[in-house]
Formats: structure tokens, sequence, C-alpha cells
């Protein structure tokens, strides 16, 4: 059964394998989720389940909200996302999943929000060389330099490389692998960088090429 969960980001440390070699893992606060609804082929054209992160109090909910978790019957959540699985029967509305739902050694496939660095030159966002600092180039070391052609097609084609914002999207990160579940504590360690920062949402599932 392909597996999905949502968690938090806790950051960096390292583990110690049997043979003591230092592995750098991410430490994830991985559920406990709740199945809040269920997308079927009849009714939305595609099979799909919607698990919920994170309890928030009735405050922080507008009506909608409240009536999507009431007719759930589960608590409110502060995250819900979907997860288009290869067999959703053997989830239904009001599950939880935990973390055990993984194990060690499992190849996972992990989506996170990369950090934001605001706007960029193409050096920092596209590792562009320099140009020359001397014989009359001037204070623009760091510039993208031509744009293209003159007369034809006098125009910079689309998807040219230029500055612009840096991070802050959807990044997934694949083949990633687990090395050791928390089950009381709903942590998982998996080996390496996940992205984002401290704190950041983070969607774990079984690795597509695994």
């Amino acid at each position: 059964m392909q597996k999905c969960i949502v968690g938090k980001k806790i950051g960096m440390t390292q583990l110690f394998n049997e043979s003591g070699k230092v592995i750098p893992v991410t430490v994830i606060e991985a559920g406990p989720c709740v199945v809040v609804q269920k997308k079927t082929t009849e009714n939305d054209g595609y099979e799909a389940v919607q698990i919920g992160f994170g309890d928030i109090s009735d405050k922080a909910c507008n009506k909608p909200q409240k009536g999507h978790f009431a007719k759930a019957d589960v608590a409110n959540k502060r995250t819900l996302k979907e997860f288009r699985l290869e067999d959703c029967s053997t989830l239904n509305v009001g599950d939880l999943i935990k973390a055990d739902a993984f194990a060690a050694g499992d190849a996972v496939d992990v989506v996170g929000t990369s950090k934001g660095k605001g706007y960029a030159g193409v050096i920092k966002r596209y590792n562009f060389g320099r140009l020359k600092e001397t014989h009359g180039t001037g204070p623009v070391a760091r510039h993208q330099g031509s744009l293209g052609a003159c007369s034809d097609p006098s125009r910079v084609m689309k998807g040219k490389k230029l500055p612009g914002h840096l991070g802050a999207e959807r990044v997934t990160v694949q083949n990633l692998e687990i090395v050791k579940v928390d089950v009381e504590n709903n942590l998982i360690a998996i080996k390496g960088a996940v992205p984002g920062a401290k704190g950041g949402l983070i969607c774990i599932t079984d690795s597509v090429k695994a």
C-alpha cells in the first residue's frame, strides 16, 4: 500500500550506524494525521485522500472549515493536504496516520517549500559567471551580459534567465532513505537535507522511483 504523511521540519542532526559511521539526518515531526475526506471516482472523477495535520481552535476556523471538519467528525486541523494514492480503499474518514506507517530503510519522496531568498541576481540565482573586471567593463561585473540578437528577432526570447525572486517555491527531493522512526514522539529521521526552513511544512510519500 502506498503511504503518505504530513509533518513539520524540526531541524538537522546526526546519527551513527552500527559500524560507527556518521549519518546526517533531518528530523521531521510526522503526524499524527487524520483522514478528513475521501475523493472517489463517482463523486469527484478521481481517487484521493485528504489528511489534516496540526490541531487549532474553533476561533481560528471559519464557518465552511468548521462544517467540513464536523462532517468528518474530526478535530479542527491547521493544514489539509490531498494525496492521490494507488489504493485509497484501505483508508477511511477518521483513520489516524502515524509515524509508524513508515519504517527504517524505506525510500521516500519529500516535498517542502524552499527558503525564500528575495530578489536575486543571475549569479546567485542561476550560477552565471562574472564578467571581466578590467578593460572598460565598468561596475557591472555581476550583470547577465547580452540578452540576445539585435535586429532579428528584435526581442528578448521567453524563458531568458534573468534576475528575479529566488526560493519560496515547492521543491521535491526524491529517493531519500529513512534512517530511524521514533513512534512514541512521532519523529522520522531522513538521511540528508530536505527543502525548507525549521518549522516548515513537509509532505512524505513512498518514492515513485524506488
